[in-house]
């Protein structure tokens, strides 16, 4: 079970101050503990909308079957999500939760970096691995949506930030190679796990294993040296 919001927020804090902005953002894309959180309504609309998913695109999607299979008015699809490309980002929290636990893994330091950094990727595939339809989906809503790239865009700069914090303290502390900019390397990185996550989810380039293990390499050789 990843850690609450309350415990990964007193951690990130120490690694990186964040802009309010930044801050809005992540909240309204991790923070699952609304007042609609558990409504049997919008549970039965994100039901039926991932098992259409299955079959079709984002964009074949229609919202009046999905909320014809969750028993609801099409309004009611709207009193929850402002649209489909939202209610994908509803859908992906499982996701969320696992990049949380990851950089929680990163950040901690404990144990081989070889071990740690290997075992933080394979989740990230592992999880998309768990429902490659909505991580495809989610691609398209990216692309359709200003307010969903700007949410996630705000939400990885979050994680890009406690990444290069983990680096910085990597480097004081003598365990970590010097290179570049902390936060650049950061971000660098986390564009290869998105790419290569990305293709994975539409069966494009490499074996799983192999993208891993090229991952991993470029991980540990990037920030360890």
């Amino acid at each position: 079970r990843a850690p609450s919001r309350q415990g990964r927020g007193a951690r990130m804090t120490e690694a990186i101050d964040r802009s309010p902005t930044t801050d809005d953002a992540w909240n309204r894309l991790v923070d699952r503990r609304g007042p609609n959180r558990g409504d049997d309504r919008r549970d039965a609309l994100l039901s039926a909308f991932e098992g259409l998913l299955r079959a079709q695109t984002l964009e074949e999607v229609n919202v009046a079957e999905i909320s014809r299979r969750a028993g609801v008015t099409r309004s009611a699809f709207y009193f929850y999500f402002e649209s489909k490309a939202m209610a994908v980002m509803a859908l992906m929290q499982g996701l969320y939760d696992v990049a949380a636990e990851v950089n929680e893994i990163l950040v901690k330091a404990e144990g081989e970096p070889e071990a740690r950094i290997r075992s933080a990727i394979t989740m990230l595939f592992d999880s998309v691995d768990s429902s490659p339809h909505t991580y495809r989906a989610l691609l398209e809503a990216r692309a359709a949506s200003t307010t969903v790239r700007q949410m996630w865009d705000a939400g990885r700069a979050d994680f890009a930030g406690v990444i290069a914090g983990m680096i910085a303290s990597e480097r004081a502390a003598g365990h970590a190679s010097e290179g570049p900019d902390a936060e650049s390397l950061a971000s660098v990185l986390l564009d290869l796990n998105d790419h290569a996550l990305e293709r994975h989810s539409v069966r494009s380039g490499p074996p799983r294993d192999k993208h891993i293990e090229t991952l991993t390499f470029l991980w540990l050789r990037g920030v360890y040296g």
